[in-house]
């Protein structure tokens, strides 16, 4: 029982953190441009915002790995992103703009704990056991903090002007603190020795991308999603581009984010019903489902089929990051499991920004190409999989997994029900 009311309150934060997290960018975004009058302003307001995210996630994550209590740690990262947010919405239009963007700059190298960060804390909450069915509801919370983030932002900023959709972004992940605090202690555990990745800061950076790259899942995973993840960056800057287009409105754009992120929040229920037993293959398929929604889309002729194409879009990408977190449970040594979160999440923020900014001026060019990018994206993010994956056995265990043991995707010894 008190497991399953931590688990309620691990899920009440995530989604309070996440959905301010989602709503922190275009909130600025929009407070840059109401206040100053300038669109540059807000866009390097939100650029400080993710770009230091690359930088930040990797040292927290060993910071968290260090840590006894990590959701102490967490809950002070909260903190210290909300008061970043604070201070710029109070002095924006009274300072310059380029000392709020290096405040900006500093808040976004805690972004990732707002997202790997608390979700590496999972396996401390539920257990190894549970992290299966764990993992799919957890990535339920990143759906529809993708959902509600962008949507509140855009109701309250029309609604009550740009100040109120940052007020209530800081108010989100404030209300994330209790939980975030009152997160499971992690077991005391013996010295490590040094010459496995203890020692300096920088050692332990070292050991965690080592860890990625080394062990055959957490690679596959890693290099697949980064990838595609650079393709979804480049349909969400089109979607609302295409919306547009063929409806002549460019407020109708927006209902087709809003679709894609609806079909992933769908899909994501769907599986968390009954959680796939190899999630590795379900990273391949819903990246093959994203590369056939951006194809789709790019031959759209009518809403209806861009709907139809961003409906199969999002039946992809909500999968594939459920299905990435529990195979980063399954194969991430534990002493190391928050800095392999936290550095994922900083390289698919990277990635992201990436695609997002190539699409800008691919589809001023020619939308369709960017589409046909994107899904070329897609596709070859399916390639990597198939070329960066190890052998089905006998692929190197994680160091503290102990050999000769199968383990199933929950984390849990095969035959041992979850």
């Amino acid at each position: 029982m008190m497991r399953r009311y931590r688990f309620g309150g691990y899920l009440a934060g995530a989604v309070s953190a996440r959905t301010g997290d989602e709503m922190s960018g275009p909130a600025l975004l929009l407070l840059g441009l109401s206040l100053t009058g300038s669109p540059a302003t807000g866009a390097a307001l939100l650029a400080g915002l993710t770009v230091s995210s690359a930088l930040g996630g990797p040292i927290f994550g060993v910071l968290l790995d260090r840590s006894r209590r990590p959701g102490r740690l967490l809950a002070a990262a909260l903190a210290a992103y909300a008061c970043g947010l604070l201070l710029i919405l109070l002095t924006l239009g009274h300072v310059p703009v380029a000392p709020l963007v290096g405040v900006a700059m500093l808040a976004g190298l805690l972004g990732p704990a707002l997202a790997g960060g608390w979700t590496a804390q999972l396996p401390l909450v539920v257990g190894e056991a549970g992290i299966g069915r764990g993992s799919m509801l957890d990535g339920l919370t990143y759906n529809l903090a993708g959902l509600t983030g962008p949507a509140l932002t855009g109701v309250l900023a029309t609604a009550a002007g740009a100040p109120v959709p940052v007020a209530v972004s800081i108010a989100l992940v404030l209300l994330a603190f209790p939980a975030a605090w009152s997160l499971p202690a992690r077991p005391a555990r013996p010295e490590r020795p040094t010459g496995d990745g203890g020692g300096s800061l920088w050692r332990e950076v070292a050991a965690g991308f080592s860890s990625i790259a080394r062990i055959a899942g957490l690679r596959r995973a890693t290099v697949t999603t980064m990838v595609s993840f650079a393709g979804v960056g480049m349909l969400v800057v089109c979607s609302p581009l295409l919306g547009a287009e063929l409806t002549g409105e460019a407020g109708h754009g927006a209902v087709l984010l809003s679709a894609l992120a609806v079909s992933a929040l769908a899909a994501n229920a769907l599986l968390a019903r009954r959680p796939p037993a190899a999630p590795d293959r379900i990273i391949l398929i819903s990246t093959l489902l994203l590369a056939a929604g951006s194809a789709l889309a790019a031959v759209a002729g009518s809403p209806a089929v861009a709907v139809a194409a961003v409906v199969v879009a999002g039946a992809g990408e909500g999968p594939q990051l459920t299905a990435v977190l529990a195979v980063r449970h399954r194969d991430a040594p534990e002493r190391l499991r928050g800095q392999i979160f936290t550095t994922a999440a900083s390289l698919k923020i990277t990635s992201f920004a990436v695609g997002s900014a190539i699409a800008g001026p691919l589809a001023a060019r020619s939308l369709t190409g960017a589409l046909c990018a994107a899904a070329g994206l897609q596709l070859l993010a399916a390639l990597a999989y198939l070329l960066t994956g190890g052998r089905r056995s006998g692929q190197e265990l994680p160091p503290d997994r102990p050999h000769g043991l199968l383990v199933g995707p929950s984390g849990a010894p095969a035959g041992q029900s979850e």
